[in-house]
């Protein structure tokens, strides 16, 4: 066995990971002890890569060579890459001789590594003479980029990972970091622990388990977060709380902006924010007089039309207050992406060039130029992600490439998205995994390299560089990404500048060597940047690991926080305060309209899922897709959970189970960002097929970052009268599934609601090989289908031979299919189809989940109605992922816990091992506690939120 350093491809946090290999296989995968980032801690998603790396779903999920399709109503079909490459090639070229070379543009990944980012940027700036290059970063980053240039002056997160270790108040906002950080999460229960005297403050307009170790919730509206933080500035000042030496030393602008907040009364705040006055106070306070105030937020600042308002007002407080540049203090912006940070420093953005330089400052163009060797750098601002799309969607773009990226399902108003994808007359699609939506529209599809084969490197959140390692092989004729931009580079340049020297002088041949080529011309275009690098070299990397910036030549060690001598990267060395009115958001709710949609993370699940996804464990916690809502808003309209419902915008709808939720304030409603047209799907009114939660979102943006507010949209909420219900679900060969999941979705276009999803029996990671795959569809429709239809679903679930009971009444629009097979001793529930009559789900699901025997049944299982002819105990849902711990277990085990809360979760853990081993569910178990404890029964306002 073979053991290699790496880091995790999730979220910003920037894990370290030791995989283990044998010869071609990640066999493997535990937390690395020596990262700093992580300390050998991994969440559920990183405790679990090698399951999705190397599981049969997954390898049949694999891009493993070029595929071209020649007319897009046709299949795809095999080519070389040398026939690929020049495919491309002409294309591009011809477009740009055509059309101009803003005519073609790229849209890449925050996953990348930097040294892709560089190429791509190098390609497309330098070679082609466009900056129509964009990244997944711009829904992600944008604006926590343009809020700390405004105000600090350039695009470096002044904290670090350490500092929750010395703040004495925390303030996280806009971050559900319990489920979409959860390693830096432990950090911070471990740092509350060791200092019970820390305040929590968490802003949200969902009462989430980030908010359950809260000292003070503030439940906001939704795009209420810039009258939150002048309404706390206006306190600050009337209270004497601001440090006037400090701002008199190191900032300007604090003139504007005391005259803007001083109609942020305390009174229109609560008002607008829908909080109290004391608790405004009191968070003012906290923030301005605690010793050390750290500040934690993500997206739900930064997916905003006011996301660099959010995030310079946010940061006004900051400055106001001296909690900048010492240990614990400093505004945190948390990174959504594993490389989000290293595409910000080679400019991987429309407006950015290499280390941090403008676009639109002409030396930083010149600098540029002169490091690439070409004449110029364009200067003409190129499209961001949404201008981008709405130009192909246009006809301005001609031609696009895409890399590491599913646009298909990520990008808001999918709608506008779909319509560029198909507008477009040409689409490279470069990409590890074939499941991914956007690859239906690409014209010419090439395998990518993934997690555990790539090389190169990655920047977290706290500025952090860490070395990514190849473990074992690409598999196929799968190649890295920037030796793919590479090589499509040297054919390119054979076209636009024959006969001049490559720009592009990697050798692709060498996968370290030439990555490594690219990472240093990188490094000399940091020099005297902020974020200079010249100090670092892979070789250091390797013996001393992952290391800060800025490493300045002739220094031996990054800077964990930046600005401790109040001088900041501004032409004048102070830090700018940024006066901004509170906005609303760019949809208010209204009467047609009446609901507030936000969308988030889960816990378990990584954005379009193309790899989470082909895991059935990990949609233990959140088994399929649905929308919450407070169950008050459900009564008044008569819903009960489970039901169907249009959710409607000005955009699109989309039907899909409600639930209730009283984490939700009223007249809100949530959805997980990752439910897209790969596992969700129904049909309008006007017969097009829908296209997952996107079909809702809005593309409107923030006017300084162009960073489109996913966070919130307008929604109507009605239920469907779809009386048709279908239930199928089935363990299948692993092997053959992928392949029964994709030919089950194909057949989701033909209801009016449907949604398709992996399941598993959840065995305990310490048990392995025992793990099976299943697969689940569900469905709804005015009127029963033709037989024939679910007759073709039976046989893709395996239920078409002599070991299927079968029971039909047409006159009723029923039947019922059930497979059954001997394991043992015993005789268990293999699949089982519910047509037009699904009342029987409850039981016959638990029946065939959890394995449990169904000899004793025989043809009791064709019988209609709810009630199981025996009775049936469902284990209930799983909250713990890694051992299979359910929360009927864990609320059984509680009955006999004693004690304080924290003696209690640690005898629940102490007997059922629940958070023992990832700790993502900790939280979770935590609120579980807290509500059969001594507080539970008091009434919310005396309870210790």
């Amino acid at each position: 066995m073979q053991e290699t350093k790496s880091t995790c491809p999730y979220c910003g946090v920037g894990c370290g990971v030791i995989i283990e290999s044998t010869g071609t296989q990640i066999t493997g995968v535990r937390g690395d002890p020596t990262h700093p980032a992580n300390f050998g801690r991994l969440c559920t998603k990183g405790s679990t890569l090698h399951l999705t790396a190397t599981s049969p779903v997954t390898l049949q999920t694999r891009l493993l060579h070029p595929l071209q399709r020649a007319q897009r109503s046709e299949a795809v079909l095999p080519v070389t890459w040398d026939a690929a490459l020049t495919l491309a090639a002409d294309r591009f070229a011809h477009t740009i001789a055509q059309h101009g070379p803003d005519a073609v543009g790229f849209y890449v990944s925050g996953q990348l590594l930097t040294e892709d980012y560089y190429v791509f940027n190098k390609l497309a700036k330098g070679l082609i003479g466009t900056n129509n290059i964009d990244t997944n970063s711009r829904l992600c980053m944008s604006s926590a980029v343009a809020g700390y240039k405004q105000t600090l002056g350039a695009d470096a997160p002044p904290a670090c990972y350490d500092d929750v270790n010395h703040a004495q108040c925390l303030f996280i906002v806009g971050s559900n970091a319990a489920w979409a950080h959860p390693i830096l999460f432990r950090r911070i229960e471990d740092a509350r622990a060791a200092n019970p005297g820390m305040k929590v403050i968490v802003a949200d307009p969902r009462r989430t388990d980030t908010a359950g170790m809260a000292d003070l919730f503030l439940p906001i509206q939704p795009g209420s977060d810039v009258m939150l933080f002048n309404g706390m500035l206006h306190i600050m000042l009337w209270e004497g709380w601001v440090d006037t030496a400090y701002i008199a030393a190191h900032t300007t602008g604090f003139d504007d902006l005391k005259a803007l907040v001083r109609d942020a009364t305390p009174e229109r705040v609560a008002q607008t924010c829908g909080i109290s006055v004391a608790d405004l106070t009191t968070a003012a306070k906290w923030f301005a007089t605690s010793k050390a105030t750290l500040s934690l937020y993500c997206q739900g600042l930064n997916q905003s039309s006011s996301g660099t308002a959010k995030n310079a007002t946010l940061i006004n407080l900051h400055l106001a207050t001296a909690q900048i540049g010492k240990p614990g203090a400093g505004p945190f912006s948390l990174t959504g992406q594993p490389n989000a940070m290293g595409g910000r420093e080679v400019g991987g953005l429309a407006n950015l060039l290499s280390a941090h330089r403008d676009l639109a400052n002409p030396q930083h163009r010149a600098e540029v130029a002169a490091l690439w060797g070409v004449a110029d750098v364009p200067s003409k601002p190129g499209k961001t992600a949404v201008e981008m799309f709405q130009a192909a969607a246009d006809g301005e773009i001609k031609a696009l490439w895409i890399a590491c990226t599913n646009p298909a399902q990520s990008m808001p108003d999918q709608a506008t998205v779909r319509r560029a994808l198909q507008r477009a007359e040409f689409v490279v699609v470069q990409e590890a995994f074939a499941t991914a939506a956007t690859c239906n529209y690409a014209d010419l599809l090439l395998p990518a390299t993934t997690w555990g084969e790539k090389t190169g490197t990655v920047t977290n959140s706290e500025r952090r560089i860490s070395r990514v390692r190849t473990a074992v092989p690409a598999p196929g004729l799968a190649r890295h990404d920037w030796a793919i931009a590479v090589q499509f580079a040297h054919q390119l340049e054979a076209r636009l500048r024959p006969g001049a020297p490559t720009l592009f002088p990697y050798a692709t041949d060498a996968a370290d060597m030439g990555a490594e080529a690219v990472w240093k011309e990188h490094r000399e275009s940091t020099r005297g940047r902020d974020l200079d690098i010249t100090g670092l070299s892979w070789e250091m990397l390797e013996a001393q690991g992952p290391q800060q910036w800025p490493l300045e030549d002739g220094t031996t060690a990054g800077k964990a926080r930046l600005y401790e001598d109040g001088v900041f990267p501004t032409a004048d060395g102070r830090a700018r305060f940024a006066a901004h009115a509170w906005q609303p958001t760019a949809e208010p709710r209204e009467s047609r309209y009446p609901f507030s949609l936000t969308t988030g993370r889960l816990r378990d699940q990584w954005h379009g899922m193309t790899r989470t996804g082909t895991l059935g464990r990990l949609f233990g916690h959140v088994a399929e897709p649905s929308l919450q809502m407070h169950p008050q808003d459900m009564e008044r309209r008569k819903l009960a959970s489970g039901d169907l419902v249009h959710v409607t915008s000005k955009r699109g709808s989309i039907v899909v189970p409600v639930q209730a939720d009283t984490t939700l304030g009223l007249s809100q409603v949530f959805m997980a960002m990752h439910w897209g047209s790969e596992f969700l799907s129904g049909v309008s009114s006007t017969g097009e097929r829908l296209a997952g939660v996107n079909a809702l979102t809005t593309s409107a943006f923030c006017p300084t970052s162009k960073q489109p507010e996913l966070k919130h949209a307008a929604v109507k909420v009605l239920k469907a009268e779809l009386p048709w219900t279908l239930l199928a679900m089935a363990w299948l060969p692993a092997e053959g599934a992928l392949a029964a999941r994709e030919a089950l979705s194909a057949l989701m276009a033909q209801f009016a609601f449907a949604s398709s999803v992996p399941f598993s029996n959840n065995t305990p990671l310490d048990e392995p090989g025992r793990e099976r795959t299943g697969v689940l569809l569900r469905a709804a429709a005015h009127e029963a289908p033709p037989d024939a239809l679910i007759a073709q679903i039976e046989a893709l679930l395996g239920m078409s031979g002599a070991d299927t009971l079968r029971y039909a009444d047409k006159k009723r629009g029923q039947r019922r299919a059930a497979r059954l097979a001997r394991q043992g001793d015993n005789t268990t529930l293999e699949g089982i189809v519910l047509a037009g009559d699904t009342s029987a789900e409850g039981w016959l699901k638990t029946l065939l989940q959890e394995e449990l025997p169904a000899q004793t049944y025989g043809r009791l299982l064709l019988v209609p109605g709810a009630k199981a002819p025996v009775a049936v105990q469902s284990r209930g849902k799983p909250v713990c992922t890694c051992f299979n711990v359910t929360d009927a277990a864990i609320t059984a085990q509680l009955a006999h816990c004693h004690g304080t809360d924290d003696d209690r979760l640690a005898q629940l853990q102490g007997q059922l091992r629940c958070g023992t081993n990832c700790g993502s569910c900790v939280p979770e178990l935590k609120r579980m506690v807290r509500s059969t404890g001594p507080l539970a029964s008091k009434p919310l306002a005396q309870a210790v939120i």
